[in-house]
């Protein structure tokens, strides 16, 4: 088969599949054109040099999948043999450590803060066997911890695509391409912001463009911040949130930790754990059915040597915030959180002595504890089939000598 006839296929393939489902010829027409378009992208993809074969395949892939007529995806196309094992090696870390976050400032005058992000679509590893294309703040999920102080001139810079060599495939697609997969613009909207949109009707950044704004943190609190373009669930929904907090003038009190944390719920055509490349379905969203529930954007990603780690003894701070669509039942097994602030309201006094809190979509609280006993405990969504079969899980590991006189086993 020459080029012209596979792109021609390829072309037709796409085209037919752009009309939809709606009944079980036009499914088998679909499946049957599906795998003819696969097999003309394994010969388009045999003839590219390896170098741009290895630049095209390492995240891009989904802008050639079928479009609804809102340009969302809706249906999974499996991914040309070929391919697999690019997007494979190109599945670095998505998740964002609890511990990546700024220190407490330490400072009593006013300044101004400067923020630079960027929008980086990129496929990543959900779960062993599993990858995803996760549209992202500078690379992770969630996006960067923004620390400022009340009275700061906060400063935020948005590019659209990373900036350098390594945002250089991600500028190669046109405009219509990026339009088609639904992220032609990126912006942010910060909930700490007072002004129409939270600053995102100033930061609607199309391909290739930086754009900034200004705006004074006036109101101390911990708050989510996330992207406000059409169609703006997809966006939140697949990775585009993060959390700032604004201290009080006179600071937070000191602690001996603090890490961060989001949760997240994604909508994958498949199942959870099905393996390969999974697609993102807007009818699941809608219908409000994530298949994953997640802390920081993948399973497992603060477990293992990853969890959150501190000693006995230490008092420990939590940001812990709901990026997306549905609320998380925040729970500590074996913990009592000794001040809970709820909805963000850092300023309030705290309730005393909390087993769980509710934490909105795109809301956020503020914990603190003390480590009193060593071993491993478990932060889990209570929605428990959330936290078991879903992701919501996470690992806190405390290291210190035994506390027999809080908890120990007693023979009988």
């Amino acid at each position: 088969m020459n080029k012209s006839s596979s792109l021609l296929l390829l072309t037709i393939a796409l085209g037919s599949l752009t009309t939809g489902c709606s009944s079980d010829e036009s499914m088998n027409k679909a499946s049957t054109e599906k795998s003819a378009a696969i097999q003309a992208e394994k010969a388009r993809h045999k003839a590219m040099a390896e170098g741009d074969k290895a630049a095209h395949e390492s995240g891009q892939m989904q802008h050639s999948m079928p479009m609804s007529g809102d340009g969302q995806m809706q249906h999974a196309m499996p991914m040309p043999a070929e391919s697999k094992d690019a997007v494979q090696s190109d599945a670095s870390e998505i998740g964002r450590r609890a511990d990546d976050l700024p220190a407490p400032l330490n400072r009593t005058q006013a300044q101004l803060v400067s923020v630079d992000l960027y929008t980086d679509e990129r496929v990543a590893e959900m779960m062993p066997g599993v990858t995803y294309q996760y549209w992202t703040y500078n690379g992770k999920v969630p996006g960067p911890f923004i620390r400022a102080r009340a009275g700061d001139q906060v400063e935020i810079h948005l590019n659209h695509g990373k900036p350098g060599a390594a945002g250089e495939a991600h500028s190669e697609h046109t405009a219509a391409q990026h339009a088609a997969a639904g992220h032609s613009a990126h912006s942010i909207d910060l909930h700490a912001v007072v002004g129409p949109g939270g600053g995102a009707p100033l930061m609607q950044v199309e391909q290739g463009e930086q754009k900034s704004f200004r705006f004074k943190a006036t109101h101390p609190g911990i708050y989510v911040y996330h992207c406000a373009s059409p169609h703006v669930p997809t966006h939140i929904a697949n990775g585009m949130y993060g959390m700032i907090l604004v201290e009080p003038e006179q600071g937070l009190a000191k602690v001996d930790r603090e890490f961060y944390v989001m949760q997240g719920d994604f909508y994958t055509s498949g199942k959870y754990g099905d393996k390969g490349l999974q697609s993102f379905s807007k009818d699941k969203m809608l219908a409000e059915k994530p298949e994953y529930f997640l802390f920081n954007g993948r399973v497992n990603s603060l477990s293992g040597d990853r969890a959150l780690k501190a000693k006995v003894g230490e008092k420990i701070r939590l940001f812990v915030g709901v990026g997306s669509h549905v609320a998380a039942n925040f729970h500590i097994i074996g913990a009592i959180f000794d001040n809970l602030y709820q909805d963000g309201a850092i300023m309030n006094p705290p309730l005393k002595n909390v087993q769980t809190t509710v934490i909105a979509p795109g809301s956020a609280v503020m914990i603190e504890f003390t480590a009193e006993v060593p071993g491993k405990y478990l932060l889990v969504d209570h929605s428990l089939t959330r936290a078991i079969d879903k992701g919501a899980i996470a690992e806190l590991v405390i290291e210190g000598a035994a506390q027999p006189e809080l908890y120990q086993q007693v023979g009988h």
